[in-house]
């Protein structure tokens, strides 16, 4: 990697506002730029210690832990003046906002982060478009290829407790809307399957089920149905990478315009029909304010080449 960056041994001890956070996601905020694929490679070599011992990248930090990070050349930031070149120019509409929070509907094919490639996402134009924000940080995360609610923390004390929320899958109601290829056979069904995630070759996210993997949960809820296809509401059980995208296509009905998971023939047919992108949409939120205990509903509903697709159906 190039630039200048960190070259020796460091030292990090975590306070309460970092306490509660996976191993991997404070070292990837630690060390920006430096792709995910070598964070978890010298974890796994236990170049990275806790408390002077190994720890898994899915280790929760705890106040006053303290992490070993070895000599890691951080590669050259994005030019800053990309981001605020673009930042007029890209709107990320704001379905709620209040002193702790902001919930966007991101569009399909922006990132939620820049990095890989990628000179930045919804957090880097967010914070270029509001340079008097103090705090702004990512709650979660949707993959570029899927729209819809994208949770962001304007206090450290709302981010801590969203988490928190996020780590006990009954306190927050996370709905998708998806068209699966084929008809889903069952009006609701409880999907489960055990996934693993893994890197490719060339450091990409990939997902399988496995016996190694870590149990997940998602119910389906048939909507409309046509001749080839349906549209399906998942209601998340738990929260795992690429979760549906897994679910559907392991049980036989992939995402339309999905290319990852989905399938390339159906893709190619819903393409010629006008499906541009992955019919994958973050709808509805459902979750009790972090700070003042009140109950929020948030809805987004389909994009515009979303539902204008279904019209043709």
């Amino acid at each position: 990697m190039t630039g200048t960056g960190k070259v020796s041994v460091t030292f990090h001890s975590i306070g309460p506002d970092e306490a509660g956070q996976r191993l991997d996601n404070f070292l990837l905020r630690l060390l920006k730029g430096v792709p995910k694929s070598h964070v978890y490679r010298i974890v796994r070599a236990g170049e990275v210690r806790v408390n002077k011992g190994r720890a898994d990248v899915t280790y929760r930090l705890a106040d006053g832990d303290v992490v070993r990070v070895p000599p890691v050349r951080v590669a050259e930031k994005p030019d800053v003046s990309t981001v605020t070149a673009a930042a007029p120019h890209i709107e990320v509409p704001v379905i709620y906002e209040d002193e702790a929070l902001i919930a966007l509907n991101k569009p399909a094919g922006l990132a939620v982060h820049g990095g890989s490639g990628l000179s930045y996402g919804v957090i880097e134009l967010l914070r270029a478009q509001r340079p008097q924000a103090k705090f702004l940080e990512l709650v979660h995360r949707l993959d570029r290829e899927t729209s819809g609610i994208l949770l962001v923390a304007k206090k450290r004390s709302a981010l801590t407790k969203l988490h928190e929320m996020l780590r006990d899958n009954h306190q927050i109601d996370k709905r998708y809307l998806a068209l699966t290829a084929g008809v889903w056979p069952n009006p609701r069904s409880h999907v489960r399957f055990k996934l693993f995630k893994y890197l490719t070759d060339e450091g990409e996210r990939r997902v399988r089920v496995s016996d190694e993997g870590l149990t997940s949960h998602t119910v389906i809820n048939r909507r409309e149905v046509w001749a080839d296809c349906s549209l399906v509401e998942c209601e998340l059980k738990t929260g795992r990478t690429h979760q549906i995208r897994v679910h559907l296509a392991h049980s036989g009905f992939p995402i339309a315009g999905d290319d990852k998971y989905g399938d390339p023939s159906a893709n190619k047919v819903f393409a010629r029909r006008g499906l541009r992108r992955m019919f994958l949409h973050a709808w509805r939120l459902v979750l009790v304010h972090p700070l003042t205990g009140e109950r929020l509903e948030l809805e987004a509903p389909l994009p515009v080449e979303l539902q204008s697709f279904v019209n043709t159906l």
